[in-house]
């Protein structure tokens, strides 16, 4: 038998603060039966059907270095430019803007949680479909 991932984990210094930021950017919640509190050192919040959950868990150690593991998401209400200014309206920062990298309407930005996990916002699928048909 093989192995499923059951949750993602973000490590960090405050999980509630964090799970209520990253609730806000992907419209997750709080699991109906462990709802989340201020002080809590275990943050469990998933998607509103029930889908993925993310874990966000406090450490000790702070982060140093770049992430080797990160989020690439696909808004579904909003172009990649806005869901950039939208995320960046919450708090995130800007660490690196690869648009057009690769020819007109390509790449993507990677930005920053407010404890400095990077992230990337991708072009919307709209986005991309809407270059592949042929003029």
């Amino acid at each position: 038998m093989t192995s499923f991932i059951a949750h993602t984990t973000v490590d960090c210094a405050n999980a509630y603060d964090l799970s209520e930021w990253w609730k806000q950017l992907l419209g997750y919640v709080d699991l109906p039966d462990d709802p989340n509190l201020p002080g809590h050192e275990e943050c469990m919040i998933q998607r509103p059907d029930g889908g993925h959950q993310l874990l966000f868990l406090e450490v000790p150690d702070v982060k140093q270095v770049k992430n080797r593991l990160h989020f690439d998401l696909r808004p579904s209400e909003r172009t990649r430019d806005e869901e950039v200014e939208w995320a960046l309206g919450l708090g995130a920062t800007q660490v690196d803007d690869l648009r057009g990298k690769w020819g007109p309407g390509s790449g993507w930005v990677v930005l920053a949680d407010p404890e400095g996990n990077e992230f990337c916002i991708l072009r919307s699928a709209g986005e991309i479909e809407a270059a592949t048909v042929p003029s």
